[in-house]
């Protein structure tokens, strides 16, 4: 756990907190000491005594800070944005918020002034593309990021005042929210039941897309970071598969990437059934190698690694035995059948989501799910926690009863 920085914070003698901070106004030094926070309460825990400093020195800094004197329009703070600010961005998030600018938003936003939009007026656009254009709440919910990016890009840029930037996104009372969430939309976690785990295993068993399956079922692995495993990353000996690349589409070519968070990139433990399942995988990898050794070199190609070099599709350990490479479309036409055939609604994701709740189920602790699912943040690995699927009623049946 980070440590709580006190600087400045003391304990009076009654038991409240206050705290004091020091800074430069005008070339003079001013000295402030204060035992309430900005609204005259008092404060009654350290934690209190800190939050109030931080806002108390933000306040302060915000007051000393010069009145924009441009006035910039959107298109101007994006564009800005996108020649500065965006350097090191994943490309997969780049050519989102292209697409999201360029579709939507330059249109009706692009000539107005960013200081002449007020949170009304983005709720209201907001609130038409959920419930008038039908889009899903995660969809929206990417146009509030932009216009959040929007205006911090302008006010780092100082083009736009501190009143309404903390207006727009600071403040929790004003600030530019989401629309109310229907009753009937749908955003907890999608998992299969264990019915119909027991179809898909037997969907899978002896495809072209079964190791692909295996990953997402039994490692929860997102399918870029599915498909842009290598050979070199899967060590057989110590039951561990070291995910740090995933592949991507960029400019129509396959390549190895980085991944979209450092928090990504992280150390899986293999279950028996799986580890035995790639021991044979690489047992047969060996003879394929002799058996197709004429078709491979007419079949496999050379993709961008990592680090820019050329690494051959047989490096792959989605790769077909004639050497030919599997991407993420591999599971276009199998999730297309799965739904015909199974009356299972597929997406790969959802074999994440599988193994997530039943990781949870199992009474998983937190921060190992967190760290073996690649999040940034655990409370997204607690939302795992949260969902109720049949096996978790069943065990909450179980613990019921022995009361």
């Amino acid at each position: 756990m980070a440590k709580q920085n006190d600087t400045g914070v003391y304990k009076l003698k009654g038991g409240n907190w206050a705290f004091r901070y020091t800074i430069t106004v005008d070339g003079q030094k001013k000295d402030v000491r204060k035992a309430k926070d900005e609204n005259g309460n008092p404060l009654l825990t350290k934690k209190d005594a800190v939050r109030a400093r931080q806002a108390a020195i933000q306040q302060e800094q915000d007051g000393n800070r010069p009145k924009p004197k441009d006035r910039k329009t959107v298109a101007e703070v994006f564009t800005e944005y996108c020649e500065k600010g965006r350097s090191g961005k994943a490309y997969q998030t780049i050519r989102k918020q292209d697409s999201l600018w360029e579709i939507h938003l330059r249109k009706k936003f692009g000539k107005r002034f960013v200081d002449d939009i007020s949170v009304a007026e983005v709720e209201d656009y907001l609130t038409n593309l959920y419930y008038k254009q039908k889009y899903s709440y995660r969809y929206t919910e990417s146009f509030l990021k932009m216009f959040y990016l929007i205006f911090g890009q302008a006010y780092s840029r100082n083009y736009l005042d501190v009143d309404i930037y903390n207006k727009l996104c600071v403040n929790k009372d004003t600030k530019i929210k989401m629309p109310k969430l229907k009753v009937d939309d749908d955003t907890d976690i999608a998992y299969f039941t264990q019915e119909e785990l027991a179809l898909l295993d037997e969907y899978f068993d002896g495809t072209n897309a079964q190791t692909a399956y295996m990953l997402g079922r039994y490692c929860g692995l997102r399918i870029n970071e599915c498909f842009g495993l290598k050979w070199s990353n899967v060590d057989l000996e110590n039951g561990t598969i070291l995910i740090d690349r995933q592949m991507q589409y960029q400019e129509s070519l396959i390549k190895l990437v980085p991944l979209k968070t450092k928090n990504a990139r992280r150390t899986i433990y293999m279950c028996d059934t799986l580890k035995n399942y790639f021991i044979a995988l690489s047992q047969k990898r060996e003879k394929d190698a002799e058996l197709y050794a004429d078709l491979r070199q007419q079949k496999r190609r050379m993709i961008q690694d990592l680090d820019g070099s050329n690494i051959y599709s047989t490096d792959m350990v989605n790769c077909l035995p004639n050497g030919t490479l599997q991407t993420v479309n591999s599971f276009k036409y199998p999730s297309r059948e799965i739904n015909q055939k199974l009356g299972i609604q597929f997406k790969y994701h959802y074999l994440r989501h599988t193994y997530g709740t039943m990781m949870a189920e199992l009474n998983t602790p937190t921060h190992l799910l967190c760290n073996q699912m690649g999040h940034g943040k655990i409370q997204v690995t607690q939302q795992y926690y949260l969902a109720v699927s049949k096996y978790g009623i069943q065990i909450l049946q179980r613990n019921l009863n022995r009361l």
